[in-house]
């Protein structure tokens, strides 16, 4: 009888394998299709806002940029006759080679659309200049609507060429902060602008890079940004208890000893979102009032409940 019922469930089984591959190569290529839609649309409305605020206020009050399109601006300014999208399309081909040699060649495929996309709309996309006099509250609200196009389409797996190659590049090399990166090289570009121009619109300008790329961090992390937190506590079964039912959230249980009483103590690990921090405070505080907590930024957090790696 039971030799009968194991082979009613290899059948079942081998059925439901049979089944489950033909289903898969079925329903991959519209997930493929719908991944694929959704980064050339993040492409698409990130160049789009970057070149609104270009074309509003950067273009109009004469403010420059870092890095490529810095040094576009640059040239167009100094030769008004030269294309501004076809010099951007030009000045990417060496960081393009970086991107394709060093990140991905996914990342660089959909980066190519980006920089192409944004010579497009350079050129087609018909914007108003802003009715903004005061030069530095056009370049603050230029950092506020570029530094928004940068975080878009970054959100996706291309970029819009130019040092946002770089900035990747360094990020997954090094880990350093994507706006970071940009703002660094891009007030290199602005010392020689200086030297060109004058000091008071590299000033502006500097304005505009370093609101853009605190944007372009905050637009990048969001809500998502973690914190590590770690809790020493002589109740720590019930606070880690807290942290796995209440909070939903895993915990790493650590031995320590304290410097001055000798004694050992557990010592909880964990991390949670910006939002889970004043909860985590409230249930730890709730249970022991006299615990310790150690909150710190965390750079990325990447694993189950908290993300995935970037695909590139």
């Amino acid at each position: 009888m039971s030799s009968l019922r194991q082979a009613k469930a290899m059948t079942w089984g081998q059925v439901a394998l049979a089944l489950r591959h033909p289903l898969e190569r079925l329903t991959r290529p519209a997930a493929q299709a719908g991944r694929i839609a959704t980064n050339l649309a993040l492409l698409t409305l990130g160049n789009a806002v970057f070149v609104y605020g270009m074309k509003a206020l950067l273009l109009p009050h004469e403010f420059l940029s870092g890095g490529v399109l810095g040094f576009c601006l640059i040239l167009n300014f100094l030769f008004p006759d030269l294309n501004l999208g076809l010099l951007n399309l030009v000045l990417n081909l060496p960081l393009y080679w970086l991107g394709w040699k060093y990140i991905s060649r996914v990342f660089m495929l959909y980066t190519a659309y980006g920089i192409v996309i944004f010579s497009v709309l350079t050129e087609v996309l018909p914007v108003a200049p802003l009715p903004v006099h005061d030069p530095l509250l056009a370049a603050l609200l230029a950092g506020l609507i570029c530094g928004s196009g940068c975080g878009i389409y970054m959100r996706s797996l291309g970029s819009g060429g130019g040092l946002d190659i770089l900035g990747v590049y360094l990020e997954k090399k090094f880990s350093l902060r994507r706006g970071l990166t940009i703002f660094i090289a891009s007030a290199l570009v602005l010392t020689g602008a200086a030297a060109i121009f004058n000091l008071e619109m590299a000033l502006y300008t500097l304005i505009f890079s370093f609101t853009c790329n605190k944007v372009l961090d905050a637009v990048l992390s969001g809500l998502n940004q973690r914190k590590s937190v770690l809790i020493i506590s002589n109740k720590a079964a019930a606070v880690s208890e807290a942290i796995l039912t209440k909070l939903n959230r895993g915990a790493t249980l650590l031995k320590g000893t304290g410097a001055y009483s000798g004694q050992e103590r557990t010592v909880i690990l964990c991390a949670v979102t910006m939002t889970e921090i004043s909860r985590l405070k409230e249930l730890v505080m709730g249970l022991d009032p006299q615990a310790f907590l150690i909150v710190n930024e965390a750079l990325d957090v990447i694993g189950k409940g908290h993300g995935k790696p970037n695909g590139y």
